[in-house]
């Protein structure tokens, strides 16, 4: 494609950012602008200037953005030799080619969250410390926290100067040496150990900048201080940055994400060039004028507008429902309606705060008969058929992963017992073996008996034979493991239950058929890597024409002709973490902006006045954003309702029936209860009041418990007390 007719389909502002040659550039792109075009066609034109494609290297977030980047770049000519990928993959990559440099094996695992939450339970217990008082799991929060700020264990030990920071120093500590031993690296690792690395090491740093002389960061309002440090690091030499993202669109801070480091892009790089991008070419007037309004409420954030490219009629709908199973059934009958209209169900998506609120919404689509799926990808791998037979594969690379080899070791049944395990693990110690090279030697552990011993070597022997067997295509090996394991006969005869682990190993054999069509060289190594990045956006599927139900956070990245957001509840969104911080609030905030603008059409918001949380049925109070989407959309002030709707677009402002008083009700009667007032309840324990909404006899009373738990509770069946 020649160069002038691939910038005459660019507008003004994407033509400015594509042709930036060298030097730092800072792309503030809104919803909707073309950001992925941009990025594709700014790796043409360097192409096309004479910048060979092995020295462009295109980092973004998800699996399915990078192959979509990748497939962008193709259909232009120039992805021959780029680098196109997430950070975590470039990061195996480099790992994988400097393994000596970063002091570890090549051949290492890439643990999951179910490994590390082995592992930390294990650091703990070997600590010799009380899990109620140091919950693995809050553990593991705070080592992942450390290794985000690079902060290594022996770092963190010659800091740590009071009892927890201490406490955690020992877990920290022991949990790097069980990954050590076991030939592992969690997420944070691959982070943490190629930002350390290219800091530290300059000849390795230099022959990567040298490598990619063209470093383009996708979505860079989610990096974590890691990425950023190794960002940095790799582009200093050069200087040739080019950073895209959108500050309002930053929702992973629950992950280490900081916004400060697209916020002080242009302090980084004094001589960067920025461009926004403001033409959006995806969503309805009206939705863009209600995500305008909503996000400009936000103070961390760079100034820009959303301008409307469409000139069709769209429209915002804003609902309330008595409880949560009229608003999901409210939500099937709309969908079926739409459906009988001839939208095609891939066209429509519901999004909520939290997964759990997906169970009526799922039992309400069956009734109707509306066809959906849950975006919830990781829970496919999180399947006991499914890990049992990637714990086969895992060992096969990396035999010194002593998490999985405890999985399959009597996985089927083969005989072998705690007893016998504990037996070979203490002979292991003692001679300064792994567990695996312990079972190749069965046979001289003499705690056991015979018929132990020759268990333990017959599994030994299997996993021998298989490892010969492990070069070339995954899916024909994967198929061998199930067979020859065990696996797949331990499910035939089982009932429905054994027939549906079948279909899924089927499924997880057909995606490993895939993977093996799709690169040059497959690799079993390669193909883990890329299951143990796999994220709940990438499991989405567009041409299965079902309806798609997800939380706000997978929607990042997608887009739907109608989109419907539920839950629009003061406590879900904004989420109750963000009480009284107003960094969480600006957070939760972008995450609902992220949700409308999802919308190219149609955007329905709904939210009910009843619903049931941790088994209790409380009275809930309207999103405060509700409230925030503009002047021609405010939720009604009338007295008591049923329910009613409100809605703007091209129809305007829809009639609505009676009424609840979504703001505080004023009564001569004094409040039983004050803000900062402490009270007790019989199930959460003493907390503080941080407000009290007058309703009546639906009144509702926020507290925020020592916990840290923060509810609203419905004050006729609060039963609180004052201490």
């Amino acid at each position: 494609m020649q160069n002038n007719t691939l910038l005459d389909q660019l507008t003004p502002s994407q033509r400015k950012a594509v042709t930036h040659h060298e030097g730092p550039l800072l792309v503030l792109a809104g919803p909707g602008s073309g950001k992925t075009r941009v990025i594709t066609s700014r790796i043409a034109t360097l192409v096309e200037s004479g910048v060979r494609p092995y020295n462009i290297c295109a980092i973004t977030f998800t699996n399915k953005a990078a192959e979509e980047m990748r497939q962008r770049a193709a259909a232009l000519g120039a992805s021959g030799g780029a680098h196109i990928s997430t950070f975590h993959s470039l990061c195996v990559r480099i790992l994988r080619r400097y393994a000596d440099a970063a002091g570890i094996e090549p051949g290492f695992s890439i643990y999951d969250s179910g490994d590390q939450s082995r592992c930390i339970k294990q650091a703990v217990k070997d600590c010799h410390l009380d899990s109620s008082n140091f919950p693995p799991a809050r553990m593991l929060n705070a080592i992942s926290t450390l290794k985000n700020k690079l902060i290594d264990a022996e770092s963190f030990q010659g800091d740590a100067d009071d009892f927890f920071s201490k406490t955690l120093s020992q877990v920290y500590t022991k949990y790097q040496q069980l990954l050590t031993e076991r030939n592992g690296l969690d997420f944070d690792d691959l982070l943490m150990k190629v930002a350390l690395l290219l800091e530290t090491d300059t000849h390795v740093c230099g022959e990567l900048a040298d490598r990619f002389k063209f470093l383009l960061i996708d979505e860079y309002q989610d990096t974590n201080h890691a990425q950023y440090r190794l960002a940095k690091a790799l582009a200093l030499r050069h200087g040739n940055i080019c950073a895209t993202g959108d500050p309002d669109q930053s929702i992973y801070r629950w992950r280490g994400a900081d916004i400060r480091n697209i916020l002080a892009f242009e302090k980084d790089w004094p001589e960067a060039v920025v461009v926004k991008l403001e033409e959006n070419f995806r969503s309805t007037a009206a939705i863009l004028k209600a995500a305008d309004t909503l996000i400009s409420r936000n103070e961390n954030r760079k100034d820009k507008r959303l301008v409307a490219t469409r000139t069709d009629k769209g429209k915002v709908v804003v609902e309330s429902y008595e409880d949560e199973p009229q608003e999901a059934d409210a939500v099937a009958r709309q969908v079926e309606a739409l459906l009988d209209k001839n939208v095609r169900p891939s066209e429509i998506a519901i999004f909520y705060r939290v997964n759990a609120m997906s169970r009526a919404l799922e039992e309400a689509f069956v009734r109707h008969r509306v066809p959906y799926q849950v975006v919830r990808g990781v829970e496919f791998y999180n399947r006991k058929e499914i890990r049992d037979l990637l714990a086969y594969l895992k060992v096969l690379v990396n035999p010194a992963d002593e998490v999985a080899l405890l999985r399959i070791i009597n996985t089927p049944t083969r005989g072998i017992g705690k007893v016998t395990v504990d037996r070979a693990k203490a002979f292991a110690i003692d001679r300064g073996l792994t567990l695996y090279e312990a079972l190749k030697r069965a046979d001289q552990i003499a705690a056991l008996g015979n018929a132990a011993k020759t268990k333990l070597g017959a599994f030994a022997c299997l996993m021998e034979k298989l490892r010969r067997q492990m070069e070339g295509k995954v899916a024909p090996l994967a198929e061998r493991v199930f067979a020859e394991s065990g696996l797949e006969k331990s499910f035939q005869g089982t009932g429905q239950e054994g027939q549906d682990a079948l279909e899924n190993v089927s499924e997880l054999i057909n995606a490993a058929a895939s993977y093996d069509q799709q690169v040059e060289e497959p690799s079993l190594i390669d193909y883990l890597q890329q299951i143990a990045l796999f994220s709940d956006t990438d499991a989405y599927e567009a041409s299965s024409e079902r309806a798609a139900l997800m939380t706000l956070h997978a929607a990042k990245g997608l887009e739907f002709e109608h989109v419907f957001v539920i839950g629009l509840e003061d406590g879900l969104l904004p989420h109750e973490r963000g009480t009284g911080d107003s960094d969480e609030l600006e957070e939760e905030r972008r995450l609902f902006f992220v949700g409308v603008t999802r919308a190219k059409t149609n955007l329905y918001i709904s939210y009910a006045r009843y619903r049931t949380v941790r088994g209790q049925f409380l009275r809930t109070v309207a999103s405060p954003f509700l409230f925030e989407l503009g002047p021609d959309v405010r939720p009604p002030e009338e007295e008591e309702p049923q329910s009613e709707s409100f809605a703007f677009g091209s129809g305007g402002r829809s009639t609505r029936s009676s009424t609840v008083p979504l703001h505080p009700t004023p009564t001569k009667e004094p409040a039983p209860f004050s803000a900062g007032q402490l009270v007790r309840h019989k199930t959460f324990g003493l907390g503080r009041v941080v407000k009290f909404v007058d309703m009546g006899a639906n009144s509702v009373v926020t507290v925020n418990f020592n916990s840290g738990q923060t509810k609203s509770l419905l004050l006729q069946y609060a039963h609180l007390t004052v201490p």
